[in-house]
């Protein structure tokens, strides 16, 4: 009876050390893709338990002026490197497998220079720009405006030095000062001012976020050379600015309409509808974040792969890993929408037992997220192989259409147009990125169906 009941466990034991245990590229890009969800899901709670505290000790306005000035600088800080984080995991596989020394070091340095003087510029001209405005900004705003402009500057050097860690598939260093070490800087230092007995304001809010930035990028900055003295020789430096710029700038386009395209729902349902109905929307949307989670993380492990098998020319490998990848992504993204969608009343009722009338949305949402996962981390194979333009005019027309669809049935059918409306788009967007992929690389990318 215990050799029977053994004989399973053992079989899954085995089973799982071949998804994980091996040394081979599919067993290092599913432990690496499990690190990185991991390290998103801890974030996640992380980012969640500090938005509750931070509600709480600051008051509604406070943390109204708070929440604005930090979703400015998490979409700015996302476009403001010109996509040279992602286009990292191009470069640099490239030049190391050309032998570029010269061209790899100046990279690795250039590369965070050039972000840094690029986004303190920026962040200059956006603090005259909050001064020049300053007589229709509500004053209370004001201040922390300025301190989401100084944050801006090691928000990007961050990405750009998570671009660079994820190149060398050093995915802890990439994500842990970001995801866990940011946000866990924030949660002390507000608690640490609250139990001193200080006001938290918008103000202190803002100077505790700025603080732990900046801390984080610099801590990441300590590890970051000191592992890559490790594995690149010393020696002279080149510099291809203009190259980088013509891969990285398509990159930042696809990012900056993904961006667009996972907004503007929220934004346009506000806009025509009750705060309390997009209080429930985005309850639904943040308790499906699960699954895009899983896309995340396979897209952050692949994109430096990609190009590595690609400049080799070892198509037959590029296309096992592409397969691979997919299955990875679609497959635990459907198990995980159907926990969720299983799960979904008791889930929103943690929100508050008004959001469970938003249950019925989530179905309607997940079509989009599911339907998106059958082709997996496509958008990243693209842009390694030098289809960044057509990637980026995918997901341009994606947002067109999800803006249209939105306009269209939102005032009519609230949350329900909104999710209708991105999941057509998202749907839309996997068709056209899979015959994109398949007219100009050959490849197919689905989960399921005819390969060759």
């Amino acid at each position: 009876m215990e050799a029977r009941s053994a004989s399973p466990l053992a079989g899954l034991k085995a089973r799982l050390r071949a998804m994980f245990g091996g040394g081979d590229d599919a067993s290092l890009t599913n432990r690496l893709a499990g690190t990185i969800f991991i390290i998103r899901v801890i974030s996640a709670a992380l980012a969640y338990l500090s938005q509750v505290l931070l509600a709480r000790w600051m008051g509604g306005s406070d943390y109204g002026i708070y929440v604005y000035v930090w979703t400015w600088v998490l979409l700015l800080g996302s476009l403001l490197d010109c996509g040279i984080a992602v286009a990292a995991q191009k470069i640099i596989p490239e030049y190391r497998a050309a032998g570029a020394d010269a061209l790899l070091r100046g990279f690795l340095s250039g590369s965070r220079w050039a972000t840094l003087a690029a986004s303190a510029a920026m962040a200059l001209a956006l603090a005259g720009l909050v001064r020049l405005l300053s007589p229709w900004i509500d004053p209370p705003t004001m201040v922390p405006l300025y301190i989401g402009c100084l944050t801006l500057p090691a928000f990007v050097v961050a990405n750009t030095q998570d671009g660079i860690a994820r190149s060398h598939d050093w995915m802890r260093l990439a994500l842990m000062p970001q995801f866990i070490i940011r946000q866990s800087l924030i949660i002390g230092f507000t608690a640490g001012a609250v139990v001193l007995g200080f006001q938290l304001g918008a103000v202190a809010a803002m100077v505790a976020s700025c603080a732990a930035v900046w801390i984080a990028m610099a801590g990441q900055l300590i590890a970051l050379n000191r592992r890559l003295k490790a594995v690149v020789e010393p020696g002279p430096k080149a510099y291809e600015f203009r190259a980088w710029l013509k891969t990285s700038l398509p990159i930042m386009m696809v990012e900056g309409f993904y961006l667009l395209l996972s907004y503007i729902d929220v934004l346009v349902l506000q806009h025509y509808r009750s705060a309390e109905e997009v209080g429930v929307y985005f309850a639904v949307i943040k308790t499906l974040a699960l699954v895009s989670f899983i896309h995340y993380a396979m897209s952050a492990v692949t994109a430096h792969r990609f190009s590595e098998y690609h400049t080799s020319g070892d198509k037959a490998r590029l296309a096992a890993y592409v397969s691979h990848a997919i299955k990875w992504t679609f497959w635990p993204s459907l198990a995980a929408t159907v926990v969720l969608l299983a799960m979904g009343k008791p889930l929103l009722w943690l929100f508050g037992p008004q959001f469970v009338a938003g249950y019925d949305i989530m179905f309607i949402a997940a079509i989009g997220l599911v339907v998106r996962a059958a082709i997996g981390p496509v958008e990243r194979l693209l842009n390694m192989l030098g289809q960044q333009n057509l990637c980026a005019l995918a997901y341009a027309l994606a947002f067109a259409m999800n803006l249209v669809l939105c306009i269209a049935l939102v005032p009519r059918f609230g949350g329900h147009g909104a999710a209708a409306a991105t999941s057509l788009a998202l749907t839309f967007e996997t068709a056209l990125l899979f015959w994109i992929t398949r007219q100009r690389l050959g490849l197919h990318v689905l989960a399921f169906g005819k390969r060759g």
